[in-house]
Order: C-alpha cells, then structure tokens, then sequence
C-alpha cells in the first residue's frame, strides 16, 4: 500500500511538472517569443526550467492533443497556425465565461468580498505607478479569482479556466498596455459589481477582456507573428 501511495503522488508530481511546461510553451506562443515555422527545441526548453528532457516532451505531446503543436516526422514539434481569429475567439469565449461570472457575483457579493477587491485593486494600482509588472499579474490575477469565487458556479469558473490558459500570463509585461488595462478596466468592474448591477459589471468584465486581446493582435502583428504564415 505504501508503494502504491509513493507511486502515485510520483505520478501526480510528474503530471504537475508537464502541466507547468505546457503552460509555459502555450505562453512563449501566444506572446509571439515562437510562431509557426520555429521548431520547439526540447533541450532548449528543458534547460531554461531546469528540468530533464522528459516532461517537456510530455508537455508538447500534450499541447499536440489540443492541436497547438504539431509534430514534424523526424524534425521535431513547432507551433500549429495561429490566425488573428484564433486569438480573438479565444479572448471572445474567454469574456463570455469571465462576463457571467462577473454578474453572478455581483448578485451575491458581500462587504467584506467588496473590501478585499478593493485591497486588491489598490496593490495593483501600486504595482502599475511603480512599473512592476510581475506585482501587476498577481494582483490582477488575485482579482479575478476573488470575482470568481463569488460567483458561487464552479463549473463555468472551470471553462473559464480552460480558456484561459491561452493568456501569456508568463511574458504580461511584454504586452504593451495590458498593466494599464487591467488598473483602468477594472475601475469599471469593480463600480458595478459594488452597485449590485450584473448586467454592468458582466458588460465591464466582457469589454475588458475583449481589450486584452486586441492588445495581444497589436502585439504580434507588431512582432511580424503572421508575416511569414498563411491567414
């Protein structure tokens, strides 16, 4: 029983670590640092984590099942075709899911639930004065988490999630003007969930979404990330 046990938290470490990977690779993606036509270099990629080859491969094998990666025979994985509609869908089903959280909780949110957004709005806010982007994604980060859980409706914050991943959280400073954003939009955000409109602060939440990935286009097409590849 004990070796069963050991075996299987071995497994879920080893399942952890190729999540970390592939999130890691969706993000060097979507924020344009590798596009169609580079090939995903596993040793490369292992060394900059500081891991061994195998999660890596793991990962990318992974990410080909989700049709983000494709395997080239005897040269390697690269990046599947990502067109401007792919990315807008993705921020599109992304502001449906974060919206209807956003008006369920503002049907539901308490003073206390109230106080800490604006703890959290007021870090992030610090963060953006002081240029510390790092600071700026954790506090945006913490601040849709708290809008999410008091939405009390765990299976659409689950599809959220699973949207969601496709935001290059890794590389957010990089993105010129998504720290604004997310110190600007979320004014907005915040005013309507603090008047208990829902059908407001779905709206802010949807616009503000919707603003990110339209920041994240203008990135890329500024990185020339579908210069040399077919729309």
């Amino acid at each position: 029983m004990t070796v069963a046990l050991s075996g299987d938290r071995a497994l879920g470490r080893r399942r952890q670590l190729s999540d970390e990977v592939a999130a890691y690779v969706r993000d060097l993606i979507m924020s344009g640092q590798v596009g169609h036509g580079e090939f995903l270099r596993l040793e490369r990629i292992a060394e900059d984590l500081g891991i061994s080859v195998t999660p890596v491969r793991e990962a990318l094998l992974s990410l080909r099942g989700e049709g983000f990666v494709t395997l080239e025979p005897r040269r390697g994985f690269m990046p599947a075709p990502l067109t401007r509609q792919d990315v807008q869908d993705l921020f599109e089903a992304q502001a449906y899911f974060a919206g209807e959280l956003a008006a369920r909780a503002a049907g539901k949110i308490t003073e206390t639930e109230l106080a800490s957004l604006d703890r959290t709005q007021a870090q992030l806010e610090r963060a953006f004065e002081a240029g510390d982007a790092g600071g700026v994604e954790r506090a945006n980060h913490q601040f849709h988490r708290l809008i999410n859980l008091c939405a009390g409706s765990p299976k659409t914050a689950w599809l959220l999630q699973l949207v969601a991943r496709y935001a290059p959280r890794r590389f957010y400073a990089g993105i010129e003007g998504w720290t604004r954003a997310s110190a600007d939009d979320h004014r907005l955000v915040l005013a309507a969930l603090r008047a208990g409109d829902a059908d407001a602060a779905r709206q802010a939440m949807r616009a503000h979404i919707r603003h990110a990935g339209t920041l994240l286009v203008v990135h890329l097409e500024a990185q020339g990330f579908w210069d040399a590849q077919p729309e």
